[in-house]
């Protein structure tokens, strides 16, 4: 009942208003305010009062003004960066390391034969040959037999050019029509300025073509035959490639991490669809983080390799040596980024300085913490779990792989921009070419592209890389991570191993590998890396926000005060008067509706009678006046006289003088009654 009680007080309240006009209520703030111009408005005469009006206007401008400016700046959410630097035990970095070439040549020999002979046959037409007994020799499609149905799909051509002319298209490999321009010796060199070398990439059965040109042949070369061998070696199993590859066995000769022994099994397997089989050291998915407790050579990681680059792909791979990657725990390592290679026949040491990045969220900085926000779907999440699928169930079917890979969690890596770009790429790629490039995970559902199946992927690819438009769409849809570790490299090199000791060196490797006596091992094929924390002062490169929710109060408390001399309650007066005012308006509008609808619904007739009441109140008050009435008996020309009633004096009960009573000698004064 209370609570009730309270309630209809306070609505009854709400439905009489604050009970002021709008002059009074203007006095009254004007009068209780505790800003000093507001007072002095009401209170000093017509000339101050200007002026002090002049001046609050004024400065209450001002503080609007400068108030526009802290809000914007605040809602601009800058960010300052802090620099710390610290020392303490670090957690050794991984350290993912390929071959140059992914696979072996003597592995992937028979799928490339054909490939191969037709570079072998551009080649020659390309280059001049030596004369035998003073005439040329045979023509190159005559030497050997040559897939011309191979060619056919993505052939090379040669642009040729001259002054006033349209440019000739020429088939490389093609018959005498397609040979080389009249006046060209196919012995001599083709001139730079003259013929150009590109790669004619075809949809739509040939109807629709583009050139890609190169300025040197040898891009042009390695170009076409990256397309072509792409095309080919897709069509190869996850195992197939595996096999195809590089062994731990093979590759790794030596291994050791500070003062302890390691060999392939610290090292986790990883086909990466560049280079091949790869293998990263403290990666994290399944055994313990390795901390590094000192600084130095003696305490870090070191590597002895066999590349064997006598074994690399001679058309596809023309860079001798191997590719490493410093990067965080269970994070993709994108070597063709962030990769660096270290030369065979080398001694490698790499100083490592470690940067941590920690970046403030939305609304200071478009970053995400893991990806969850990004509406790109990660392809590279899931992947070694499901090359593990692939690998131990040789039976299973790429959806059943994907179905168990998706329920491990364990081996899931964790989102980067590198990730998110390629992801991005990979499904667009679906989505135009109705198939996926092999050097990027697939998405649920699609296949990898090949010339026989999507004879025109390689134009479609062509032009997806090109253009400008997808790329930044992938841009805006991808996300710098918040936190990121980097890792700075400081590199040296040196022969290794010297000449003096190269044969001793030699024979013990090549002995613990193969148990053979001879020698299996040269210079052109072995490295050593030498990987460790330069010193153990890390940096952390912080961000903070420059304009906090404290510093906007602060700032619109001191231009508020030093302005209009205000705090916050004057701002809380001022928010009062303001309700105040809308609502006298609401009821001001509310009650002149109501008598607008009265006044239509009640309207009296023209010639009602007046009541008892109007001709009583037409004698009691003078101001009352029955306008209506007289004009009617006006008309009529009578007049209706009205009974007034009485009207009497009021009692009024008069103090006398108590010296008059006394002098007139008429009584007490409790028997003396005055009307």
């Amino acid at each position: 009942m209370t609570l009730k009680k309270y309630l209809v007080k306070a609505l009854h309240r709400l439905q009489k208003g604050p009970g002021y006009t709008y002059r009074e209520l203007l006095v009254w703030y004007c009068n209780n305010t505790n800003t000093h111009g507001p007072k002095r408005i009401i209170r000093e005469g017509p000339k101050k009062k200007f002026v002090w009006f002049i001046l609050t206007l004024l400065f209450a401008s001002l503080v609007v003004w400068q108030w526009g400016i802290l809000i914007n700046a605040y809602l601009s959410y800058n960010v300052t960066a802090s620099l710390a630097i610290g020392f303490k035990s670090m957690t050794f970095p991984a350290v993912t390391i390929c071959s140059a070439s992914p696979f072996k040549y003597s592995k992937v020999k028979n799928r490339l034969k054909d490939l191969d002979n037709l570079v072998q046959a551009a080649l020659e037409r390309l280059l001049p040959s030596e004369p035998q007994n003073g005439t040329a020799g045979p023509p190159a499609n005559a030497s050997r037999k040559l897939n011309m149905e191979l060619w056919g799909q993505i052939p090379l051509v040669v642009i040729a050019e001259s002054q006033g002319a349209d440019p000739v298209v020429i088939d490389l490999l093609g018959n005498s029509s397609g040979g080389l321009p009249a006046g060209a010796s196919s012995d001599a060199p083709l001139e730079a300025p003259k013929y150009k070398l590109a790669v004619k990439l075809c949809r739509r059965n040939g109807t629709e073509c583009e050139y890609r040109n190169f300025t040197s042949a040898a891009q042009a070369v390695t170009e076409w035959y990256v397309l072509q061998s792409t095309s080919i070696l897709s069509q190869m199993s996850m195992n197939e490639k595996i096999r195809a590859g590089y062994q731990s066995k093979d590759m790794i000769l030596a291994c050791l991490y500070g003062a302890r022994p390691c060999n392939v099994r610290n090292f986790t397997h990883l086909y990466h669809p560049d280079h091949g089989n790869c293998y990263i050291f403290n990666w994290g998915m399944e055994e313990k983080l390795l901390i590094s407790s000192n600084p130095g050579a003696e305490f870090g990681l070191k590597l002895i390799l066999d590349i064997n680059q006598t074994d690399f792909l001679p058309f596809l791979t023309s860079t001798a040596g191997a590719r490493l990657m410093l990067h965080e725990q269970k994070s993709f390592p994108f070597l063709k980024d962030e990769g660096i290679f270290a030369m065979a026949g080398t001694e490698t040491s790499i100083g490592v300085m470690v940067d941590e990045l920690q970046r403030m969220g939305n609304p200071y900085n478009d970053c995400t913490r893991n990806g969850s926000d990004i509406h790109v779907k990660n392809l590279y999440e899931n992947y070694l779990a499901l090359q593990m699928e692939l690998k131990n169930c040789a039976n299973c079917t790429l959806e059943e792989a994907t179905q168990r890979s998706t329920a491990n969690s364990q081996r899931r890596t964790t989102y980067s921009i590198q990730a998110c770009l390629r992801s991005c790429f990979q499904r667009q790629m679906v989505d135009t070419c109705q198939c996926g490039h092999s050097a990027f995970p697939l998405p649920e559902g699609a296949e990898y592209c090949n010339n026989k199946d999507y004879p025109d992927w390689a134009y479609c690819y062509s032009s997806l890389r090109g253009s400008l438009s997808h790329r930044q769409f992938c841009i805006e849809s991808c996300k710098e991570t918040c936190n990121n570790t980097q890792y700075k490299m400081t590199i040296s090199m040196a022969d290794w191993p010297s000449e003096a000791s190269e044969d001793w060196i030699f024979r013990i490797l090549s002995y613990e590998r193969d148990r053979s006596e001879t020698i299996t091992l040269n210079r052109s094929g072995i490295i050593k890396l030498n990987i460790y924390f330069q010193e153990y002062n890390y940096r952390t490169i912080s961000e903070a926000a420059a304009t906090t929710i404290v510093w906007l109060l602060s700032s619109l408390g001191g231009q508020f005060g030093f302005w209009m001399g205000g705090s916050v309650l004057c701002l809380i007066e001022f928010g009062e008067i303001i309700i105040d005012f809308l609502w006298i308006t609401i009821l001001k509008l509310i009650g002149w509706c109501r008598g607008l609808k009265q006044r239509k619904g009640e309207a009296p007739a023209a010639d009602a009678v007046p009541t008892v009441a109007r001709r009583v109140e037409a004698h009691s008050n003078l101001a009352f006046q029955e306008e209506e009435a007289a004009e009617n008996l006006e008309a009529e020309g009578t007049c209706e006289p009205g009974t007034p009633p009485p009207n009497y004096d009021s009692l009024r009960v008069s103090s006398v003088d108590m010296g008059d009573l006394e002098s007139d000698g008429e009584g007490s004064l409790s028997d003396q009654k005055i009307i």
